[in-house]
C-alpha cells in the first residue's frame, strides 16, 4: 500500500516520519509523559547520533543518558529505546508491536495510523493522536464528497 499521511494543522512528528516504524516507536517513547515540543530536539539529535535501530542498540548508555537527560527520566528512557531497538531487529512484531518493549496502545496507534494507514480501525487516547485521527476523518470525508461529484 501507498500510504502517506496527509499533512495536518498539527504538524506531528509521526507526520514527518512516517515511513519508519522505528522512528516512530522511538518518538513514542520520547513523547511519552514529555511534551512534544520539549522531547522534539532531543528525539531529532538521538536519530541523528544513532540513526538506525543497531546503531542505538549499540550506542553508550552514558551518552544517550547524558544526551537525554533534560527531559527526566532518562535512565528509564535510554534503557527502554536500547531494549526496543533489540526487540524491533530480533521479534516478529509487525502484526503486534506491542510486543517490543516499551510500545504500548500510544505507539501501536501511532504505528497503524501513521506507517499502515490503518487509521480507520485505530481508536486512539492519546490527545495528540485524537486530534489527527479527526483531521483524517474529516480529511477523507471531504475528499470522498469531492470525488462524488
Amino acid at each position: 500500500m501507498d500510504w502517506k499521511p496527509p499533512e495536518s494543522p498539527y504538524t506531528l512528528l509521526q507526520e514527518q516520519i512516517y515511513d519508519d516504524p522505528w522512528k516512530i516507536f522511538v518518538c513514542c517513547i520520547f513523547c511519552n509523559l514529555t511534551k512534544r515540543l520539549t522531547a522534539e530536539p532531543y528525539f531529532w539529535e538521538t536519530i541523528k547520533r544513532w540513526p538506525t535501530p543497531k546503531a542505538l542498540l549499540n550506542a553508550n548508555e552514558k551518552d544517550l543518558i547524558a544526551l537525554i537527560s533534560p527531559l527526566g527520566l532518562s535512565e528509564r528512557r535510554s534503557r527502554a529505546l536500547k531494549r526496543m531497538s533489540n526487540d524491533f531487529i530480533n521479534k516478529e512484531w509487525k502484526d503486534n508491536p506491542t510486543v517490543l518493549y516499551g510500545v504500548g496502545k500510544y505507539a501501536s496507534d501511532a504505528y497503524r495510523i501513521f506507517c499502515l494507514g490503518d487509521w480507520r480501525n485505530v481508536e486512539p487516547k492519546d490527545g495528540a493522536l485524537v486530534n489527527y485521527h479527526n483531521f483524517l476523518k474529516e480529511y477523507f470525508n471531504e475528499s470522498e464528497k469531492e470525488n462524488a461529484k
